[in-house]
This record gives C-alpha cells, structure tokens and sequence, in this order.
C-alpha cells in the first residue's frame, strides 16, 4: 500500500513539473510570436487610394513616365490619366472631377483665381513638315503667315509648287493655345484640319503631302520632319538654353482653397523632386527642377 502511494506521489511530481516545464515553453515562445504583429504598424503606414489626373495629350509620356516610376515607390496608390486636352484638365482640377489638371499652356488669369500653377517641365513646340518636303527653315513670322492663310504656297519660302494643308489641335488645346500665343496669331490661324490629339497631328502632317503642323518636342517621330525656327532645331538643349523660340510650359493645376489627399500630395512631390529629373528627360522635356 504504502508502494503505490509513493508510485502516486511521484506521478503527481512529474505531472506538476510537466505543466511547470509547459508553462516556461509557453512564455518563451511569446516574444517570438510578436514579431508579425510589430510589422503590421509599418504596413499599415503606407500609402493608397487613388489619384486622378486629367488634361493635356502633349504630357502624356511625362506623366506615363511618373505615373510608372512612382508605382514602385508606392504600390497601394493607383494613379490615372485622363488625356482629354488642357482646356478640360484645368476645368476637372477647378471643379473637383479630378486632383490634378495638366496643362500644355500657362494658366490664364481668371483661371488663376481658383486655382495654383505649378511649371513642372517646358517642352519646345515642334514645326513638322511632310518628309517629303524640302524647306528646312523657317522664321517665326512666317510660320505666323502661314497659320493665318497668307502664304498658301511652299514656293513663296523656298519650296516647291504646292499648296500648304495647315493642321493643328482642336480649341481649347493647351498645345494650340500655346503656338497661337508664341506666334501671335491669335484666332486668326486657319486650319486645313483641326485634331483632337498631338498623335492625330503627326499622323496627318507624314500622310497629307504639302502639310505643316504643330507638335509636342517629345511626340515629334521619324515619320514627320522637324524644320528649323529662326535657324534653330527643336531640342531639349536649345528649349533650356531658350535660343528655340517656340516653347511653352507643363503644368500641374491644383485647387487653391483646398488640400491634397495625402496619396496625391505624395504624388505631386515625387513629380516636384528634383532626383526625378531624369523621367523628364526620358520622355524629351526639361524638368523644371534639377
């Protein structure tokens, strides 16, 4: 009798120090155990949401180019870009439709009673020909005299016997706006074909023979022929060092009396910092900060 009770005794010992041992393997496994949990804070930090852009076709590779790079800096941010020309971009900025408005053209002045401009970029305004044709200069007086119909006929710059076709962008292009300003043409420009895209101009001006339009410095191809203004090629280096006369800015619209949500503010800074100059270049613009 007294055999089991010391045979008892000692499993109730063993017992105890199982659930002692149990208790300790317990407890230590818990730090470990808190480490998912202590990530999660930085997880949850970081940025989503969406941000809408909306304007200008003649930004599109600037802003596809941002649009690119600043997924990898902040994946839970979703970033779209409406191309549906200047003139709606700065009315989608103003009237809240989208967080920021691109333009191809400064802002006019009642524009600026609602909302801030922000030069991001200058772009040089290209003069494109016909490949075929052999006129390779141009002053900007006469660009302006064939915008307007006076000259309607290459030989009177140095060209052949043909009649001009001038083609450019619709109303309210912020590229149109741009070379109407710089030209001073004004509204007397008569176009040939009026095109709601800078890829449409380009298509036109290699496919109409006699043509000549207007186009974005990054948008210019291989299928059209850039003619000289003044003397001087359209290039990044001359649009810097402004001896190309035709140029004109990229502008973020922003509301004035109101704040960016954060993913778009993180957007707009990543576009304003000068480390991302390079994106810029790439896409056949100058930054504005570099």
């Amino acid at each position: 009798m007294k055999k089991s009770v010391s045979v008892l005794l000692s499993a109730a010992l063993c017992v105890g120090l199982l659930a002692a041992c149990g208790g300790n393997a317990a407890e230590s496994a818990a730090p470990s155990e808190a480490v998912p949990s202590a990530a999660a804070p930085s997880q949850a930090a970081s940025l989503s949401g969406t941000v809408s852009t909306n304007g200008s076709t003649s930004m599109e590779k600037v802003i596809g180019a941002l649009i690119e790079q600043f997924k990898t800096v902040e994946p839970g941010v979703t970033v779209t870009y409406d191309p549906t020309g200047s003139g709606t971009g700065i009315e989608a900025a103003s009237n809240g439709s989208a967080d920021i408005g691109l333009s191809s053209r400064g802002l006019k002045e009642e524009e600026k009673a609602s909302l801030t401009e922000t030069v991001v970029a200058k772009d040089g305004i290209a003069i494109v020909v016909n490949p075929a044709n052999t006129v390779e200069d141009l002053t900007v007086e006469q660009i302006a005299q064939i915008a307007k119909g006076e000259i309607t006929n290459w030989s009177q710059v140095g060209g052949a016997d043909a009649e001009i076709a001038f083609i450019g962008r619709e109303a309210g292009s912020g590229t149109r706006g741009a070379f109407e300003e710089l030209t001073e043409t004004g509204d007397a420009c008569k176009y040939t074909q009026e095109l709601t895209s800078t890829g449409a101009v380009i298509t036109a001006v290699s496919t109409t023979p006699g043509a000549i339009g207007y186009a974005s410095l990054s948008s210019v191809e291989d299928s059209v022929k850039a003619v000289k203004v003044e003397g001087v090629e359209c290039t990044e280096a001359t649009v810097l060092d402004g001896t190309y006369a035709i140029q004109r800015p990229f502008v973020f619209a922003t509301k004035t009396d109101g704040s960016l949500s954060e993913a778009a503010q993180a957007f707009f800074d990543f576009a304003m910092d000068p480390a991302n100059a390079d994106l810029y270049v790439a896409a056949g613009v100058v930054p504005a900060n570099s």
